[in-house]
């Protein structure tokens, strides 16, 4: 087993399973909510830098509504109906990566406190194929008041855990927001190769382990 690590933990979108699989499902239903997304991506990159706040949904929806010149409840409610709960529908298409439940499992049954950090609301990807049963703390980033890459997710996720940071290894597909997050929180960083990268198998220098699927993230872990 990799030498000091009592937990690991994964990021969502992008990690779990291949993005692309909900970008082909999603043109019509972006197309059709357009000026939404356009405020949204704006506001969610001011997020991104922001302190923790007290209440993240709250503010969110004030800079929504701030941006598209709607109410603060109106922002609320229409961020929930279109980003959060009309999403659901896509990920219930959606498979995940190769062998990501094996791999997960393996690591459960050797001893290994499992976690999930994601950005977005775990509850919106269901069971998360099976893996929320495998969890031993499940959180989403805007629960805890901030979003990645700040270091403030992370210490809530290891305080949950009761594992200290550097006894977890957390797993992720973003350089910025799930590599340098954990690493700026002294967690050990795991990042799934994409694009080039994995063609080539190019390393993240960043990043504790670079993998190309869940069969190498497994034996590299547990072997």
């Amino acid at each position: 087993m990799l030498e000091g690590i009592e937990a690991v933990a994964f990021d969502i979108d992008g990690t779990l399973y291949p993005s692309w699989k909900l970008y082909i499902l999603m043109p019509l239903y972006v197309i059709r909510h357009f000026s939404f997304y356009l405020h949204y991506n704006k506001i969610r990159r001011i997020l991104h830098r922001t302190a923790p706040l007290s209440d993240f949904y709250e503010f969110q929806a004030r800079l929504f509504a701030e941006e598209a010149k709607i109410s603060t409840p109106q922002a609320k409610k229409i961020i929930n109906d279109i980003c959060y709960e009309g999403l659901k529908k896509f990920f219930k298409k959606i498979k995940p990566y190769s062998y990501a439940y094996e791999c997960i499992e393996a690591m459960k049954n050797a001893g290994l406190k499992i976690g999930i950090l994601s950005d977005f609301p775990p509850s919106q990807k269901g069971d998360i194929w099976g893996i929320l049963n495998l969890c031993d703390v499940c959180i989403g980033s805007e629960e805890s008041g901030a979003l990645k890459p700040s270091v403030y997710p992370f210490g809530i996720l290891s305080r949950k855990l009761g594992v200290p940071p550097e006894k977890i290894l957390y797993v992720g597909n973003s350089k910025k927001y799930d590599v340098l997050g954990a690493n700026n929180a002294k967690m050990k960083s795991a990042y799934i190769l994409k694009g080039f990268r994995r063609i080539f198998g190019i390393k993240l220098p960043e990043a504790d382990i670079s993998f190309k699927n869940y069969r190498q993230l497994k034996k590299i872990v547990l072997e």
